[in-house]
């Protein structure tokens, strides 16, 4: 079963596990800590985190994940976007803006 569904919105971990010595990540360093809204699930497929190193690899959820490209790369009009597939382990939900906070309250 995947956590996320089509439209739900989502925040890819600021994570920097190449650092602790895990050489092969599949998701993109311009990516981490930003937010995006779910297209489609994709289906589960085994992690190719685990495959290069010859590991068991536990089939995980991936996604099409769309975010807004003028704030990832200072360029692009406004209606731009990037469709990116991330697995779900590198996805949480996303924080709430500071006004949607309000709104809620």
């Amino acid at each position: 079963m995947s956590a996320f569904q089509p439209g739900d919105r989502v925040q890819v971990k600021d994570d920097w596990p190449e650092r602790r010595g895990r050489c092969h990540i599949r998701t993109p360093h311009y990516l981490r800590g930003r937010s995006g809204t779910v297209e489609r699930v994709l289906g589960s497929f085994p992690n190719p985190e685990d495959l290069a190193f010859a590991r068991p690899a536990p089939a995980r959820p991936l996604y099409h994940i769309l975010f807004d490209q003028p704030p990832i790369w200072s360029e692009g009009e406004a209606g731009d976007s990037l469709l990116v597939e991330i697995f779900e382990h590198w996805l949480e939900p996303a924080s709430p803006t500071p006004s949607a906070s309000k709104e809620a309250a």
